[in-house]
């Protein structure tokens, strides 16, 4: 149940990330409402889950996905670049997510 919660925590991360590109620099209301409340949930997800995972792994899991999604959203939203190298290498964090998740215990 932690790792659900944690992976919900690294999807709000998504959102309030990109968010941040619509906020303007936090200058139109709605978007930086959004990309706020979507921290507030992100954050508070993560201290829940971190209270059950190590902290080290349930922090490198949220940032893994956050920076996953982040560039997957980039490429399709704001055509950011698509070269080979830059997808193997996001690749490779997720990778690195699948292997924290196998080789980590819950703490309680």
């Amino acid at each position: 149940m932690y790792w659900l919660i944690l992976f919900i925590a690294g999807l709000f991360e998504v959102s309030w990330a990109i968010g941040l590109k619509y906020t303007q620099g936090f200058s139109k209301l709605l978007p930086s409402v959004f990309t706020i409340v979507c921290m507030i949930i992100s954050i508070g997800l993560l201290a829940y889950a971190a209270k059950h995972l190590p902290i080290g792994t349930a922090y490198a899991v949220w940032t893994g996905i956050g920076a996953v999604g982040t560039a997957i959203l980039g490429m399709i939203l704001f055509n950011e670049s698509r070269e080979l190298v830059r997808i193997f290498f996001i690749f490779l964090i997720v990778v690195g997510i699948v292997g924290l998740k196998l080789f980590s215990r819950s703490v309680n």
